[in-house]
């Protein structure tokens, strides 16, 4: 069976749209010699205004959607996430909170919510959203669900020139373009992507960028340690999440800045195994790795180079706080103590919460792939979220 005819199939509806995102693509491509990067491909496949997956409106989360993220799974994941940012909120003068990328506005109506249980809420939670399908849903989650705490909820159009408080993001970074660099015939080349036989198809050109060059450059020997002169290895390079930390490090005036991600370090990242990179796609909750399926329609992601990150981060001034997995940081900021607040005699309620914590914390589900690492400006106290289990010595 193929992969297209094992996936669910698309409405008329659905396939046009798909078919406007192609043909945007088809032109860009003729427009620009024959030729576009895949990190343009994807930035077009995921955030073209109107069109994108990311911009348009298909429901992206959730059961109906094509995947699911932890605020999704459980609440106990916000209103853990809640109690660490309680701790770093009462080390600030200004304890204000900004999320990036709140998909459905879950994760900012738990935190609020616990927040409001055990202490004092932020002033202001501000959200930055791209996606105005998206904005729309947090809105109409928050109003529904928390209409009493609404007015904290700020959504910006643009960045503020300074913030104090904290900055928290949740798989926002595996959602930005990559670009793809594969290596073979002894020399470094750029994965793009042509227009052939009235279809998108993969072309690799001689690599030109000079910061793609350098960083491809440095991890040659780790990826192709006997130096085998047949090697050929394909793997992803986001420069977008570390101009994003850039960008973070310049906003950031005093606070800490929380994301939490699936990826490795670098060594685990461009392990020599590691030979067709980390690409993967979703479409109605089916993973497969081709980006070319249904553009618009599908979710492209990679996992992050948390090393490219903390890089980024550190050389812009930032302090690494800490890096552990999602189970550690979970246990460490107390989900235990939450799920204890549900008797375990009271069944209906605390098996399912349990079921929710295991897929949170299992090393099988998110556990492990999942990371959470801290950075810091003009704050020193130790993280709860990371009192044990620290990685950063793989960074």
């Amino acid at each position: 069976m193929s992969l297209h005819t094992s996936l669910p199939l698309a409405s008329e509806i659905a396939l046009a749209h798909s078919q406007s995102v192609l043909t945007l693509i088809k032109e860009r491509i003729l427009a620009s010699d024959g030729w576009i990067s895949f990190e343009q491909f994807m930035n077009l496949a995921l955030y073209a205004p109107g069109m994108g997956y990311y911009s348009s409106g298909a429901t992206k989360l959730g059961s109906a959607g094509d995947f699911v993220t932890a605020p999704e799974i459980s609440s106990l994941f916000g209103r853990t996430l809640a109690l660490q940012l309680l701790q770093i909120s009462e080390c600030l003068k200004h304890p204000y909170i900004l999320e990036f990328g709140a998909g459905s506005g879950r994760l900012a109506l738990d935190i609020l919510i616990e927040l409001e249980k055990v202490s004092e809420l932020p002033e202001k939670y501000f959200i930055m959203e791209v996606s105005a399908e998206l904005r729309q849903r947090q809105q109409t989650l928050l109003a529904s669900k928390a209409p009493h705490l609404i007015h904290r909820v700020e959504w910006l159009e643009q960045l503020p020139d300074q913030f104090n408080g904290i900055i928290l993001a949740n798989e926002v970074l595996d959602a930005m373009p990559v670009h793809l660099v594969a290596w073979h015939d002894n020399a470094i080349f750029e994965r793009g992507v042509i227009w052939q036989n009235d279809q998108l198809a993969w072309q690799d050109r001689p690599l030109q960028d000079i910061d793609l060059h350098s960083i491809a450059g440095q991890i040659t020997s780790q990826i192709n340690p006997s130096s085998d002169s047949r090697f050929e290895y394909v793997s992803e390079f986001n420069l977008t999440a570390s101009g994003f930390m850039r960008s973070l490090a310049k906003l950031l005036h005093q606070g800490v800045i929380l994301l939490i991600d699936y990826g490795f370090g670098r060594n685990e990242y461009y392990h020599p195994q590691r030979n067709q990179g980390t690409l993967m796609c979703h479409y109605r909750h089916h993973a497969h790795d081709d980006p070319f399926y249904l553009p618009g329609l599908q979710d492209i992601t990679s996992h992050v180079d948390f090393s490219a990150v903390t890089h980024a981060a550190v050389d812009s001034g930032l302090t690494l706080l800490g890096y552990t997995t999602q189970a550690f940081f979970l246990i460490n900021s107390g989900i235990t103590q939450i799920l204890a607040q549900t008797p375990a005699e009271d069944t209906a309620r605390y098996l399912p919460q349990s079921n929710q914590l295991q897929k949170l914390i299992s090393p099988a589900e998110m556990g492990e792939l999942f990371k959470a690492i801290a950075f810091g400006k003009e704050f020193t106290e130790p993280l709860t979220g990371f009192s044990a289990g620290d990685m950063s010595r793989l960074l």
